[in-house]
């Protein structure tokens, strides 16, 4: 499982699908979670505007599973 830090309150499913290289564009979102199977916290997921939280964990078959982490006030990312 590989951490997803994101700054602000919540992201997107289509966001973090393009933050993750699964789709190289936003207008891709819609496609790709009408031909594939994707979960959050263990549910089937499709609806590319779903808000993901801090602790969210998307498991993406044969792409990955990620955890998404919010960064604490006024940290900022290191890498």
């Amino acid at each position: 499982m590989e951490n997803l830090t994101i700054d602000t309150e919540f992201i997107t499913l289509g966001q973090l699908l393009k933050m993750t290289n699964t789709i190289s564009s936003g207008g891709m979102a819609k496609w790709f979670l009408d031909e594939y199977i994707v979960y959050v916290n263990g549910e089937e997921e499709q609806r590319r505007g779903k808000k993901l939280r801090d602790g969210d964990i998307v498991k993406i078959p044969n792409v990955g599973t990620y955890k998404v982490i919010e960064l604490p006030d006024g940290q900022t990312d290191v890498y």
